[in-house]
């Protein structure tokens, strides 16, 4: 099977397999995440359940929120914003790749944990950023096993890592490390652990050890869902509400058979 032809009938480990067998160059989408590849390489991940890398370098004081949208604008249309960052002195190459590495393996970890069946690959796509250090697809799949690993071994429910979470009524947090401190500070109900790791500057997988550590230690759980709001009466649904001109002759037909 050819990366062009790559069907996505299978999860996406194994699609990523195929494609870095393949030396393809495009996007893999899954249900929660997108692998950009290049020559079977994995260039650069998304996910919507953890801050980019954008968000990450501007929030930690790395680079001024100015910097980073001017190498957008400049670099973007080319997929060298990563170039023009170093170039322009901004950031060190090793910085960057840092910074780079671990937003993409935090996305990869989102993207095959919640993969889901939702697959499409687009060949030839490619990523604003550039290529900035392309990693092997054996290496983000067996990175993004051990994590999961690891945070299961912490507390075995995936649900602390994509859900809003709350505090537990009544909880003593009592003497807490300062990091699990900081994150236990901005779970209000309303924060995912993405928002609270974009609000702390952190990557996500720190990020989210501590906050299943909270979850094992019974003083965050995740938040109730939202009540569904009330059923309000749509205007022209009942008889007395009718007064569209359309509807007046089947009004008066309706009141003459009512008067037989």
């Amino acid at each position: 099977m050819t990366a062009a032809a790559a069907r996505a009938d299978g999860s996406a480990p194994e699609l990523l397999d195929t494609l870095a067998a393949d030396r393809a160059t495009g996007a893999l989408t899954t249900r929660s995440g997108i692998f950009y590849l290049a020559a079977g390489r994995v260039v650069h991940a998304e996910s919507a359940h953890s801050p980019g890398l954008g968000d990450l370098l501007t929030r930690s004081g790395a680079l001024a929120p100015a910097g980073w949208w001017e190498a957008v604008e400049r670099a973007g249309a080319r997929q060298r914003v990563g170039r023009q960052l170093v170039d322009s002195g901004r950031l060190t190459a090793g910085a960057l790749e840092l910074a780079h590495l671990g937003a993409l393996f935090d996305a990869a970890y989102f993207a095959l944990a919640h993969d889901g069946t939702a697959l499409r690959f687009r060949p030839g796509v490619a990523h604003w950023l550039g290529a900035v250090r392309p990693v092997p697809v054996a290496t983000v799949l067996r990175e993004s096993y051990r994590r999961r690993a690891l945070l299961d071994r912490i507390w075995p429910d995936p649900a602390v890592d994509t859900a809003p979470l709350t505090r537990t009524p009544d909880a003593d947090p009592g003497a807490l490390p300062p990091r699990r401190g900081r994150a236990l500070a901005l779970v209000d109900g309303g924060r995912t652990a993405a928002q609270i790791a974009s609000a702390l500057a952190h990557r996500t997988f720190h990020t989210l050890v501590e906050l299943r550590r909270l979850a094992a230690d019974g003083l965050v759980a995740p938040a109730p869902p939202a009540p569904a709001p009330p059923v309000r009466p749509v205007p022209g649904a009942g008889r007395a509400d009718w007064d569209e001109p359309d509807t007046a002759l089947l009004r008066r037909l309706l009141d003459a058979l009512e008067a037989l």
